[in-house]
C-alpha cells in the first residue's frame, strides 16, 4: 500500500506566523544541522530561525514572498519553498526560489520536486517568465534544480560559507517559463 503524499499548501502571512516557531523554524534548523548552505552558521538557535520566519510572514504580508509548506499525514511540516518577487520596475517578469527546505526524514519522496513545481506553476500563472536560484555547487539541491530543468549558468566559487563557516562554491541557475 502506497504512503499518502504531503499535502502542499500555500500559506498566509498569518500561517507563516502560526508556524514560524514550530515547524519553519524546526525545518531550518534541520537544514542548517543538515549542512545545507541557506544563509545562516550552525548551531543555529530555533529563536533565530523563528524570527527569521517571522520576516518572511511581513513580506508574505507584503507581496513580495510567496511561501508554500508541505504536511505530512500526521500534519507535521515536512517541506518548504519561497518565491521572492524582483522589485525593480526592469525586472518584474522575474523572482528567485529560495529556501526550498525538504525535513531530512521527509527525503527521498518526491517532495523537493513537487514544492518546486509549485512554486514554478504559480510564478507562471502570475506572469513571471524567468526564475533564478543559487545553490551550493555539488549539493543534493543542485541535482534536484538540474533534474527539474534548470540551466547552470556559472559557477561563483567561495560565494557563501557552509554552517561550518568553510566558503564554499555556488552555482547561479535560471528557469525560463512558458
Amino acid at each position: 500500500m502506497e504512503k499518502p503524499l504531503d499535502v502542499v499548501e500555500r500559506l498566509t502571512p498569518d500561517a507563516v506566523r502560526a508556524h514560524a516557531s514550530g515547524g519553519l523554524a524546526a525545518l531550518l534548523v534541520d537544514a542548517v544541522d543538515g549542512g545545507a548552505s541557506v544563509g545562516f552558521l550552525a548551531p543555529l538557535e530555533t529563536a533565530e530561525a523563528a524570527a527569521w520566519w517571522m520576516g518572511v510572514a511581513d513580506e508574505t504580508e507584503e507581496g513580495v514572498r510567496d511561501v508554500w509548506a508541505a504536511h505530512g499525514p500526521d500534519g507535521r511540516l515536512t517541506g518548504v519553498v519561497t518565491l521572492v518577487r524582483a522589485g525593480a520596475a526592469n525586472g518584474r517578469h522575474r523572482g528567485e526560489i529560495a529556501r526550498l527546505l525538504v525535513h531530512r526524514s521527509a527525503r527521498g519522496r518526491g517532495l523537493g520536486y513537487r514544492l518546486l513545481a509549485t512554486a514554478e506553476d504559480h510564478a507562471a500563472a502570475t506572469g513571471l517568465t524567468l526564475l533564478v536560484l543559487d545553490t551550493r555547487t555539488g549539493s543534493p539541491a543542485e541535482r534536484l534544480y538540474r533534474g527539474a530543468g534548470w540551466t547552470a549558468a556559472g559557477t561563483i566559487p567561495d560565494f557563501a560559507a557552509d554552517p561550518t563557516g568553510v566558503p564554499r562554491a555556488t552555482t547561479l541557475f535560471y528557469k525560463r517559463l512558458g
